[in-house]
């Protein structure tokens, strides 16, 4: 849910406690792949598959179904064209795309490569039953710098209209 201190952004409380807005604003590091005025995406520092990629709104909204149509069309959007980049980077069939905000209240969706089926997969397909999950490992800095610069080239270099 947005509020109305956030009609020009983000809220000061949220900007404050809010991990995304902190990214958004730049006043934490991430390693962008694309940016524009609306939308960030860069690569998730505890990847499922290398080239892991977040989309986030620069605005803060608690859950997808707060987002205006046209903001979501852009994330979506977005995702298309980095899914084909994993695709042609990898040399895989599927590119996963989610918006989950399970951790976090701010709307985010997930872009990676599919290497297996269970890389994004339901509990409702897992035989057994009362798991735990734990974060992936953290990813290496140099291994991220790399990525984002190569995933973040080949955006470019397929136009920015796209």
């Amino acid at each position: 849910m947005r509020t109305e201190l956030q009609s020009s952004g983000t809220s000061g409380n949220h900007r404050e406690s809010c991990i995304f807005c902190r990214i958004a604003s730049g006043g934490l590091p991430s390693h962008v792949v694309y940016e524009d005025d609306r939308v960030k995406a860069f690569l998730d520092i505890h990847p499922i598959r290398p080239a892991h990629v977040l989309i986030i709104p620069k605005a803060h909204y608690d859950y997808y179904d707060d987002l205006p149509p046209d903001l979501a069309a852009a994330i979506v959007h977005l995702g298309q064209r980095l899914g084909k980049i994993m695709k042609s980077l990898y040399g895989v069939e599927r590119a996963a795309f989610l918006f989950t905000g399970t951790d976090v209240a701010h709307v985010h969706a997930h872009v990676l490569p599919m290497h297996a089926k269970a890389d994004i997969t339901s509990v409702a397909y897992i035989e057994q039953r009362d798991l735990t999950f734990r974060l992936p490992p953290r990813a290496d800095d140099d291994e991220l710098r790399r990525l984002a610069a190569l995933v973040g080239s080949r955006l470019s270099d397929a136009g920015a209209g796209q």
